[in-house]
């Protein structure tokens, strides 16, 4: 795709990483095919093409307007078409390049920048955010619908193994999850000591920063970074960890993301890429532990529950991790169900459920149905967005995979 950007973005970093992914376009139209949204929607613009012709207008300084806006919202960014395009083509981050300069072109107001200025300012506090859900949980059933999908019910986490091995990990605990589901990083604790591995969290440490960076607060998104790596340094200084662990994969393909994020930061650039290399979706370290953990299930099978297994798109496409989960899940004895169309979004993309309701609905009910078609009785994932997503629509569990993997191993309820 030839392109002739405009003076006020062509020699910047920006310019320069979007002009490289926009002559890699060669404008096939595969993408399209792939898209939730354009599936949905039959809108050109609604695709990864259309969308990506917005940008490229607005990068060679035509007129940007609310529509332009429109188009960019409703991508869930769940990168499905950089999985299907045979050019390689880094979608996700020319759309974060396109939305951060139609922000500052096109200003929001009203109601609509009320709720996105909330979500920034809101999620990203664990501390706030988990005296909201507690708040919430008390008057449940006075909250209108909208409210009430997000507010789950908790589950105890249970005990937390004190560290005793000489390899040592580190856990995000995250903004969101803690409150949520603290269920899921104890039992990944449980799991990851009765293989050898000790599991801590790092005071300091919070939000990955994907909800300001990509509710276009990009800035905001990469002190979130600069924390977190602050945070971490001085355990990976001294060498006394040997990975940091991801148990929402829309967390960790964040973290992944840090070496690029602070490339231009030249205090972090060299410890974002660090941290960054270091950085391990929870799947990839029980897989690499896969013979400890065959052994020690051999004695402790139950029943072959049928299961249904949705791929988060920050595993699938963000990480480009896929079959591992599905292998550790019938590794543990659980009998994996089919599942159609299991490439396309389930509709939670981050804050979008609460932005794109209507459009987020389609995508749940569609994914709802294609999870329950092989008659599963529970349904795994590896985000916690996607699950509370996903139980909001249903009757069916839905639990984290690695908390299936625990009651296999330790016996602790789901």
């Amino acid at each position: 795709m030839q392109t002739q950007l405009a003076d006020f973005i062509k020699d910047t970093p920006e310019g320069r990483e979007a002009e490289a992914i926009l002559r890699a376009c060669v404008h096939c139209g595969f993408c399209t095919a792939t898209c939730p949204t354009y599936q949905l929607l039959g809108d050109e613009l609604d695709g990864p093409r259309g969308r990506i012709y917005l940008i490229k207008q607005l990068l060679e300084g035509h007129d940007v307007t609310e529509k332009t806006r429109l188009h960019l919202d409703r991508c869930l960014t769940c990168r499905s078409c950089e999985s299907t395009c045979p050019s390689g083509v880094q979608y996700s981050r020319l759309a974060d390049i396109g939305r951060h300069i139609v922000e500052q072109r096109v200003p929001r107001s009203g109601a609509e920048a009320a709720k996105r200025w909330a979500l920034r300012e809101f999620v990203p506090r664990a501390q706030v955010f988990g005296v909201a859900m507690k708040a919430g949980r008390a008057v449940r059933g006075l909250l209108p619908d909208a409210l009430k999908e997000k507010v789950p019910d908790v589950r105890p986490g249970g005990p937390w193994p004190k560290p005793r091995h000489a390899r040592r990990m580190i856990a995000l605990a995250g903004c969101a999850q803690p409150a949520m589901a603290p269920s899921i990083n104890a039992a990944t604790a449980r799991v990851l000591d009765a293989v050898g591995i000790s599991l801590v969290e790092q005071p300091g440490a919070g939000c990955c920063g994907a909800v300001r960076f990509h509710l276009n607060d990009q800035e905001g998104g990469r002190d979130d970074a600069r924390r977190n790596i602050d945070a971490w340094w001085p355990a990976v200084e001294r060498g006394e960890v040997e990975a940091i662990v991801m148990t929402a994969s829309g967390c960790g393909v964040q973290v992944k993301d840090y070496g690029h994020l602070l490339a231009q930061d030249a205090a972090y650039a060299e410890k974002a890429a660090r941290i960054s290399a270091m950085t391990r979706d929870v799947s990839e370290i029980v897989a690499a532990e896969g013979e400890k953990l065959q052994e020690l299930l051999k004695t402790r099978r139950g029943e072959a529950v049928a299961v249904a297994f949705q791929s988060p798109c920050t595993l699938q496409h963000g990480q480009q991790i896929r079959g591992v989960v599905e292998s550790l899940l019938t590794t543990a004895g659980f009998t994996l169900t089919p599942v159609r169309d299991g490439h396309l979004c389930c509709g939670s993309a981050g804050t979008y459920s609460l932005l794109q309701p209507e459009l987020s609905k389609q995508l749940r009910a569609n994914k709802l149905a294609a999870l329950g078609e092989g008659g599963a009785a529970m349904i795994a994932s590896a985000n916690i967005g996607c699950m509370t997503h996903l139980q909001a629509g249903t009757m069916t569990p839905v639990r984290h995979w690695v908390e299936l993997v625990d009651s296999r191993l330790n016996g602790f309820p789901l």
